[in-house]
């Protein structure tokens, strides 16, 4: 690790003060924020996005019904929970066409069997770039927002690239 006081180089990683002069190097590998944008993703929590609220089916509905609340509701994602109103899945336009499409009379088929089960899910006090880091590890547009194990919302990345947009706009 590099000291930024006396050029030191052969500081081992995570060392706590400079082996040569001392310096407190605790601090010098915590990233620094730059800009209203990076402060923002850094430090807001996924609730300054102001989730929508979401839009549930149960386990045993029809994929044809989900599929009308979709459009009706205009949302890209819709959230599959179980009888007590856990989460238990995810159902996203993605699914539809990589799972459903093609599939003669998939109107009646049951919404658990297209779902994706257990999917990644963030909380409202989450900061915003811990809920970019999952969207972008998983390849996911929407993650839905719980509160003990109920969905109480979902942020898509459209969500937060208004955020961003507003925020590098005023100021």
């Amino acid at each position: 690790m590099y000291c930024p006081a006396c050029n030191h180089a052969r500081n081992p990683p995570g060392s706590d003060a400079c082996e040569n002069c001392g310096l407190p190097l605790v601090r010098t590998d915590e990233p620094a924020l730059h800009g209203r944008v990076e402060r923002s993703l850094m430090t807001e929590p996924v609730a300054a996005l102001e989730p929508r609220p979401p839009v549930t089916v149960p386990t045993d509905a029809a994929l044809g019904d989900a599929i009308r609340l979709m459009i009706d509701r205009r949302v890209g994602a819709v959230l599959v929970v179980g009888t007590a109103g856990e989460l238990v899945g995810i159902l996203t336009e993605r699914d539809f066409l990589t799972r459903v499409a093609g599939r003669v009379g998939f109107e009646r088929l049951a919404v658990h069997a297209f779902m994706t089960r257990d999917p990644e899910t963030v909380t409202a006090a989450d900061t915003l770039a811990f809920a970019l880091g999952k969207m972008d590890a998983g390849g996911y547009r929407h993650l839905p927002v719980v509160a003990a194990g109920q969905p109480i919302g979902v942020i898509s990345v459209r969500d937060v690239l208004r955020h961003v947009t507003r925020i590098s706009q005023n100021g």
